[in-house]
């Protein structure tokens, strides 16, 4: 098919939005069926878990292998083939006639799904020079905030007007759009030596997230004591060591995790690890605070969360102007900072707190993390050379993946420790003491922010970046 011409400069932002809207959204909007797809298979919600956990432990298993398939093939044939088998694979959940064909169809969904954003992160990032990559990552926010805001309302909508199988269906005109919209538009840069494939990196590797994601989303439900999650977490622990070990050691390695020895990178890397967890978790448990503990409904619970999306966005355009004045380190730390305020405030909610004094709280949670997404991001990739973003995007996919799947983890878990039963609603007191423990680790991620130093001072963007600057780095 030929290709029209379209600056891609234009077209990798907008194919980025579309694939991370489409990912985001799907994780999302399918928490919300699950009570209508467990009442269709005849079960209970807890015995349809697999539904949820089969798909971050298929995104841990190909997203190791994704920066090395974006190398030797290019990133335009990775991500289109990608999108095409997660949209099909949407169909395929749609069509399900029993549990373990939708359990089977959503493993194939984050198969697809953990090729996608490591991929079209590198493409983003090689098409700007380091100068303008500030300005481009504003881009990166709109899927990442919007998408969980909405996927709840909108798969409230669906369920109840139509049926479960429309959560999965409405991913079809998305994906088929980005598929062509890709095919038309994308070029398709190619590292010219990608290297070796290392085919004991990748099962070491793959091996290792799986498991671990696998203990880690589950364990709140089976008990952490459990000999399955014991035996997943000390599996993909020791696995994750030998992955050290043999990465480290190989020439042409599958995950070149010898990028953490840049300090700037590795710094940036343990703010997404730590720092994301108690905004996620804020966001796990403000639903659950306000349908369980306050009795509002799913509509107001949806529009009460939806206002730190706004916060972010606002945010972003400011920190934007500011990051080639100060660098990340301040903005990163006073964001962080922000967060922990805004939480010890969540942790003085009760069942009589209005829903608008809860808005304004998000709405400042968002502001303090929109001061962390962004510069963190430009951050982890601003020392990285070219021939290197495929792999820095593919590690940075991983520690996303794990702080993600910790802090619902690590809400739940102190959800069901802090209740006087197994089978009673949480005390208020649990909220409460939950948004405490989520207020002390933003507040030690902020202290953590301030020992992160760029190996040079920021001397600022350049005015008109030249295309020698592809090559060179704000914080070399």
């Amino acid at each position: 098919m030929p290709r029209y011409r379209l600056s891609q400069r234009l077209a990798v932002p907008v194919m980025f939005v579309a694939t991370l809207f489409l990912v985001v959204m799907d994780g999302a909007i399918t928490t919300v069926a699950l009570p209508s797809i467990a009442h269709q298979f005849h079960m209970t919600a807890a015995g349809i878990d697999g539904v949820v956990v089969v798909y971050p432990v298929c995104v841990g298993m190909t997203i190791p292998i994704s920066g090395w398939l974006g190398d030797r093939f290019g990133g335009k044939p990775v991500l289109l083939i990608a999108m095409a088998l997660f949209t099909l694979a949407s169909a395929l959940c749609g069509l399900a006639g029993s549990l373990g064909q939708l359990v089977v169809f959503r493993g194939l969904q984050g198969l697809a799904g953990g090729l996608l954003t490591p991929v079209i992160g590198a493409m983003l990032f090689r098409t700007f020079t380091p100068e303008e990559r500030v300005n481009a990552s504003r881009v990166m926010t709109l899927p990442q905030q919007i998408a969980p805001s909405v996927a709840p309302m909108l798969g409230g909508f669906l369920v109840d007007s139509f049926s479960w199988r429309w959560v999965f269906y409405v991913n079809l005109p998305f994906g088929a759009a980005a598929v062509l919209f890709g095919l038309l538009f994308l070029d398709n840069p190619r590292e010219e030596s990608p290297g070796r494939f290392d085919l004991t990196g990748l099962l070491l590797s793959a091996g290792a997230m799986s498991l671990l994601m696998y203990g880690v989303c589950d364990g709140a439900r089976q008990g952490w004591g459990s000999p399955v999650i014991t035996g997943s977490l000390v599996g993909g622990t020791l696995l994750l060591v030998a992955t050290v070990v043999v990465e480290l050691r190989r020439a042409e390695p599958i995950l070149r995790l010898r990028l953490f020895r840049d300090p700037l990178f590795r710094g940036a890397n343990v703010v997404n690890l730590v720092g994301l967890v108690p905004f996620m978790g804020a966001m796990y448990l403000a639903p659950l605070f306000l349908q369980e503990a306050q009795g509002a409904t799913a509509l107001e619970s949806g529009t009460s969360t939806f206002t730190e999306a706004i916060g972010v966005l606002l945010t972003v355009q400011l920190v934007a102007r500011l990051y080639g004045k100060v660098g990340p380190r301040p903005i990163i730390a006073a964001g962080l900072f922000c967060v922990a305020v805004v939480l010890a405030l969540m942790s003085t909610c009760d069942l009589h707190t209005s829903l608008w004094t809860f808005r304004l709280y998000m709405f400042l949670l968002g502001l303090g993390m929109g001061a962390v997404f962004m510069p963190t991001t430009v951050a982890s990739f601003s020392t990285v050379p070219p021939s290197d973003m495929g792999q820095a995007s593919t590690l940075s996919s991983v520690v996303r993946q794990l702080s993600m799947a910790t802090a619902p983890a690590l809400v739940a878990t102190l959800l069901v420790t802090l209740s006087t039963t197994a089978d009673a609603a949480p005390p208020l007191s649990a909220y409460r003491t939950i948004y405490l423990v989520l207020a002390a680790i933003a507040l030690a991620s902020a202290l953590f922010a301030l020992t992160i130093r760029p190996n040079r001072p920021d001397p600022g963007p350049a005015p008109h970046p030249s295309a020698d600057a592809r090559n060179t780095s704000t914080y070399n």
